[in-house]
């Protein structure tokens, strides 16, 4: 079935550029031969909207991705700006982007590639078949919350505040509960109850709401032992589900058991528009070597294929490329064994893009219909 969709484009900042136009190769090779329409629009955010506008969220950037169907995002921030006052650096423009478009909450997969198994700094018997996802609220807490600074009798005190509402935590944990029932029907709610007068609301608001959702095993977490056991036995987790600050950390540490931050995706939904990106940083050393990893970046593309327009059969048929590739010994530097094949990211991309063709070639073996 034929879609019409379009996508904006915010390549921001260090290997942004780099990694975006890998994925926007993915767009357009899927839109061509599975004859959709993809309407791919670039603008400004971040260190690039500051030094070419003076914001790190133009109007114009904003008002673009709340008009489209899916917005992917490559990178923000670096150095250059650290000068700045915090409101005015490149980070606050994706802030202030996840606000405006309403994103709620993030989802960020964790699965191990088998081709690449061995990078990880886990052994295979604790390794297992690594394959979680991180279910992240991303519009509360203490990344919202009241926050001051103040000197009293020479002394400087500073704080944040983590703040949640009932009809903030019931809004996340539906979505974590909907993700848990399309798995294995296993959910860890991650919090700090026994510390936490937030996380308190949190345990009760979601176990309040596991009645409605019976097929689902819910069980609880501290989250210092989440972060233990992500290290000791990671696939003992299906759906995590946790708030902005915790997830922020656990998603990041899951990341590292599969041995490159350069390999996971990620998605935010929201009121508006869903949001796709890879969770490494801009990298301005990388810039201009064409040693970034592409792969988070094509992940991402699967995941807007998937979640955000009803198109499996398409972000298969990526994936499947991807892992013949990555098969085949084919690193970028990042995720290089000894007896690998290193290649540049945009060289990855190009013999993606090659593998892609040849996979259409025996599409009958696979049952598609392209």
């Amino acid at each position: 079935m034929k879609v019409k969709k379009t996508i904006v484009l915010l390549p921001g900042d260090g290997i942004g550029p780099e990694v975006t136009r890998a994925a926007a190769t993915v767009l357009r090779e899927c839109a061509q031969e599975f004859h959709h329409e993809f309407d791919l629009h670039e603008f400004p955010i971040g260190g690039a909207a500051i030094d070419a506008i003076g914001t790190p969220l133009p109007n114009e950037t904003l008002d673009a991705c709340s008009k489209a169907d899916a917005v992917f995002l490559g990178a923000v921030g670096g150095a250059k700006w650290d000068s700045l006052p915090v409101g005015k650096r490149p980070e606050s423009g994706l802030l202030g982007l996840r606000k405006g478009m309403g994103l709620y909450v993030n989802v960020r997969p964790v699965k191990v590639l088998e081709p690449l198994r061995g990078i990880s700094p886990l052994k295979p018997e604790r390794l297992g078949d690594l394959d979680i996802e991180i279910v992240r609220e991303l519009a509360g807490g203490m990344y919202f919350g009241e926050r001051g600074n103040t000197t009293e009798n020479g002394v400087e005190r500073a704080w944040d505040t983590e703040s949640y509402s009932t009809p903030e935590i019931e809004r996340i944990a539906t979505f974590a509960y909907g993700r848990a029932e399309n798995r294995s029907r296993r959910l860890c709610s991650v919090d700090k109850a026994n510390v936490l007068m937030s996380s308190q609301l949190w345990r009760r608001t979601v176990v309040a709401m596991s009645g409605v959702y019976s097929s689902v095993k819910l069980e609880h977490m501290y989250v210092d032992n989440a972060a233990m056991q992500l290290t000791l036995k990671p696939s003992q987790f299906d759906v995590m589900l946790t708030s902005n600050m915790f997830g922020d950390i656990l998603s990041d540490a899951a990341a590292a058991l599969v041995g490159s931050i350069g390999l996971i995706p990620s998605a935010s939904f929201g009121t508006g528009a869903p949001l796709f990106e890879p969770i490494h940083g801009s990298a301005p050393s990388l810039v201009g070597t064409d040693s970034a990893n592409p792969v988070g970046s094509i992940l991402s593309v699967t995941l807007m294929l998937r979640d955000a327009f009803g198109l499996s059969l398409e972000a298969d048929w990526v994936e499947q490329s991807l892992h013949r590739v990555l098969g085949g010994g084919y690193r970028t530097a990042d995720i290089a064994q000894p007896g690998a094949s290193t290649i540049g990211g945009s060289v990855f991309t190009e013999m993606l893009r090659e593998e892609m063709q040849r996979t259409l070639e025996h599409a009958e073996r696979y049952g598609w219909g392209v």
